[in-house]
């Protein structure tokens, strides 16, 4: 166990899913806790059963929906008026609607959304981040998704909110890149909390999938990375495969793959639907493959600025497929290796 004795974790939607197994790893380390989330009585109960379990004396409660748009402002006064220091930053919660954006879903759920995992979010990191940098020491968790880079369909404004929040972090992680503030986005793909209920998609292919990720494993994923202080983590290699082919595949590929996730999982078409993501996936790693050779095949002739281009694109085309060939099979693997040797035989 790491002893962080008189340091100090926030963390936002902290009574369930990721964001208690977040909690209970600050507690396990040793950190005071600022728990934050809309029932008192929950609340209580996560901050008894850590006293119980872990020792933890020093655990603040605060009840607050950070859907509306007075709630950031009101916890950081409560933070403040009892004198606390917030050394890490954890925004967690966040919500979905499922259903078309058209017809379906209902507007003012989804302003309470924008709300939730939009504007609360850079409101708290705003208040925060400014006595972080005042200190020259902190820590962000961004709890982002695969989402973040893969658009959404049946649950458009929930994937466009994740898009802000890895794009925002991103260049917030550059502004603060000369002091000692990290910040962390944490990437994991469908877990197995209540998210999907609360979202009305319980019978999505995306929440049978999800029974398979326990939300411990992402919050220590999120966790580990939180405290080496890396950019940003992806949970789960098929993730990491689904975030790697949505770099490489058409955008309509990409969507078209992610929806069929959110649809109904009795759907008829499941089987030719995943026939046809596996046939994208091959065509991405394909092209991956193919732009590493014709990127080699131009550093020949190249200038030598034009040649330090292309010897950056040729390695970021192998990072994109050595990570895909790393969860998915042999054959794949092989089309790796070829294609690097090649490359490499190329630019030496």
């Amino acid at each position: 166990m790491t002893t962080e004795v008189g340091k100090t974790a926030l963390i936002t939607g902290a009574t369930s899913g990721i964001g208690k197994e977040l909690a209970t790893l600050f507690a396990k380390d040793g950190y005071n806790l600022i728990l934050v989330a809309r029932q008192e009585d929950k609340l209580q109960e996560v901050a008894e059963q850590f006293r119980q379990q872990y020792g933890t004396s020093n655990i603040t409660v605060v009840e607050s929906d950070l859907s509306k748009s007075e709630s950031p402002q009101q916890v950081y006064d409560e933070v403040k008026r009892q004198g606390l220091t917030v050394n890490v930053l954890v925004n967690n919660a966040g919500i979905g609607e499922h259903g078309k954006f058209a017809t379906e879903t209902d507007l003012q759920k989804e302003l309470g959304i924008i709300q939730l995992n939009i504007a609360s979010v850079v409101q708290l990191t705003k208040l925060f981040t400014k006595e972080m940098v005042e200190r020259n020491e902190g820590k962000i968790l961004m709890l982002g998704s695969i989402a973040s880079v893969l658009p959404n369909p049946l649950m458009a404004v929930y994937g466009a909110t994740k898009s802000f929040i890895y794009s925002f972090s991103e260049a917030l992680r550059n502004e603060l890149k000369d002091t000692n503030v990290t910040v962390t986005v944490l990437m994991p793909g469908a877990t197995d909390t209540d998210f999907f209920n609360k979202a009305g998609a319980m019978n999505t292919k995306a929440q049978e999938q999800a029974r398979s990720t326990n939300p411990a494993d992402v919050a220590k994923t999120g966790y580990e990375a939180l405290m080496a202080g890396k950019d940003k983590v992806v949970h789960g290699l098929m993730n990491k495969v689904q975030v790697a082919g949505g770099y490489v595949l058409p955008d309509q590929v990409v969507t078209s793959n992610v929806r069929k996730l959110m649809e109904d999982k009795d759907s008829p078409q499941k089987q030719e639907d995943e026939k046809t993501s596996a046939l994208a996936l091959g065509i991405g790693i394909a092209s991956v493959v193919v732009a590493g050779i014709v990127i080699a095949s131009m550093y020949r002739n190249a200038s030598p600025y034009d040649r330090l281009r292309y010897r950056y694109k040729a390695k970021k085309a192998l990072g994109s497929i050595k990570n895909v060939a790393a969860s998915v099979g042999d054959s794949v693997n092989g089309a790796y290796h070829n294609a690097k040797a090649d490359v490499e035989q190329a630019l030496a």
